[in-house]
């Protein structure tokens, strides 16, 4: 059965739809650059390839400590582990320069993939404690973002980190770990559907085949040693089909991976396994048969007809009728860092120059830090599983929102708007008057409380809210001239009284409609 093609208007409320799906945030000259094309056209933009980004650098000397090894504004990710000081500044490094990549991101799902492929193949900066080891599993994910899902699978298995986190590389013959054997089969390929029928002979299996690799902490890189691995054949169970995987000796141990991810990808629950997680990251949480027949299976033939490239997948899924369906629009709650992110790129905030590269470490981390204080630290999730709002049964991305984080957000969108944060003499925050100057008609108060509502939200308010919101910028006035008075009284002679005007209602305007519960939908 074929995906339909959606077919109806692609206008400005779609494209805002489609982009704040895909990016982290979506800024007005994104969606107004899109206006005039077709949904296929769009989403080919989306999908196309991105050169990689250049690494973090070390902006973390002060005076209190010196990098002896990696001069200011140069890249840690080759230099040799340290310390446990030089590591911890490193992290911190990198989980910054990561916002700057979302901040960075033109109109392209790169990044957003790259998130979740952080959450499916989870592993932990604390645990790993190696940031080179994390910049090189964040890099891999972002190189295969939309490249091939195998072979993602097979680099994932032998990636440093990876073997770090889940102890690959202290697992012997006569020690076998059973940890990445078991998370290979039950979060990374077939999940835990009632349809993945692996067993605990099947871990064990997987565990033995495995055995070998450990870390050159000089190259950072992984390496295979046959007198550590386990040669004798490998019996999976009849979900595999009874696989025999035969034993290999010397160096054509490794090939034995091959034949694990031949025998996994043989597998049907694995193709539906990866798109119920990629419906339910872009789409929504819930999965029912009917979705489960018309979206997801046609979707995994997909998948295993191209080979398992992620692509062909993706385009189907944004691109279908179904995406855009009215039920499928503003059903999601944002994510903390897609909340704090998009926050940032909507209202354009200006960072601190890339040469300024201390300052603007230090607001990306801020940004970073605020999503934390949200409960999602980026290279941290909680476990192996990743963030529980991306998984856990029934409630998923309702996790994200409870009475210790909600008035969190509204305290973070209410600084933004009003003081913003100051750090080093530099300042982040809404310049509300700049922001709304792009509107078409700002002087018009029916047009911007519109034109705001229709860029900020993905979904309609009722007319009472319109008419609340528009009461602000009157002041509570009864005609429409207060407003246009005091935004034309400001634009021809912008005296500090006049600015100061204008500005604190368009404050007051914003905070409301971000403090309103449908800014915290997606």
């Amino acid at each position: 059965m074929a995906i339909e093609i959606y077919s109806g208007n692609f206008g400005t409320k779609e494209i805002n739809h489609l982009l704040k799906r895909t990016l982290f945030g979506a800024k007005r000259s994104d969606i107004s650059s899109l206006i005039g094309q077709s949904v296929t056209q769009a989403v080919d933009l989306l999908l196309k390839d991105l050169p990689l980004p250049n690494p973090p650098i070390n902006n973390y000397n002060d005076t209190g400590y010196t990098d002896a090894n990696v001069p200011a504004g140069q890249t840690w990710v080759n230099a040799v582990y340290t310390d446990g000081t030089a590591n911890s500044r490193r992290v911190t490094s990198f989980k910054a320069w990561w916002v700057g990549q979302m901040l960075a991101q033109p109109i392209s799902i790169t990044e957003k993939m790259t998130l979740f492929w952080h959450n499916h193949f989870s592993i932990e900066a604390d645990t790993v404690d190696d940031a080179r080891y994390i910049y090189k599993h964040n890099n891999l994910l972002r190189s295969f973002a939309l490249g091939n899902f195998k072979t993602l699978v097979k680099q994932v298995t032998i990636d440093p980190a990876m073997l770090k986190y889940l102890n690959g590389y202290a697992s012997t013959k006569s020690a076998p770990d059973e940890n990445y054997g078991r998370e290979l089969q039950e979060l990374f390929t077939m999940g835990k559907g009632s349809d993945s029928k692996y067993t605990e002979a099947d871990v064990k299996a997987a565990a033995r085949l495995l055995t070998g690799y450990k870390i050159d902490s000089i190259a950072i890189t992984s390496v295979f040693d046959p007198t550590r691995h386990d040669v004798a054949d490998k019996q999976f169970s009849a979900f595999y089909s009874n696989k025999l995987i035969k034993g290999r000796t010397g160096v054509d141990g490794a090939k034995e991976l091959d034949d694990l991810l031949d025998m996994l990808f043989a597998q049907a629950e694995l193709s539906k396994y990866i798109c119920r997680r990629l419906y339910r990251f872009f789409v929504y949480y819930d999965i029912t048969a009917d979705i489960e027949a018309n979206i997801i299976s046609p979707l995994a033939d997909i998948f295993r007809s191209n080979n398992y490239e992620i692509k062909p997948v993706l385009k189907a899924l944004l691109t279908s009728s179904h995406f855009f369906l009215a039920q499928n629009r503003s059903c999601n709650i944002k994510a903390p860092i897609d909340f704090v992110v998009g926050l940032a790129k909507e209202f354009e905030i200006v960072f601190p120059d890339a040469a300024d590269y201390v300052n603007a470490y230090y607001m990306w981390d801020y940004l970073r830090s605020t999503a934390s204080n949200l409960q999602q630290n980026l290279a941290d999730p909680p476990n192996v599983s990743g963030w529980p709002a991306y998984y856990q049964i029934p409630q998923f991305y309702e996790l994200w929102i409870n009475s210790d984080t909600l008035p969190k957000r509204n305290i973070f969108t209410d600084r933004f708007i009003s003081t913003g944060y100051t750090r080093n003499g530099k300042k982040i925050v809404i310049d509300a008057i700049a922001y709304t100057s792009k509107f078409s008609k700002p002087e018009d108060p029916n047009i911007l409380v519109d034109e705001a509502l229709t860029h900020l939200y993905t979904i309609d308010v009722s007319p009472e809210v319109r008419a609340f919101l528009k009461s602000i910028l009157l002041s509570n006035q009864v005609t429409d001239s207060y407003w246009t008075t005091a935004w034309l009284d400001y634009k021809a002679a912008p005296t500090t009284m006049k600015t100061t005007i204008v500005l604190t209602r368009l404050q007051e305007f914003y905070k409301y409609i971000m403090n309103l519960e449908e800014y915290q939908l997606s």
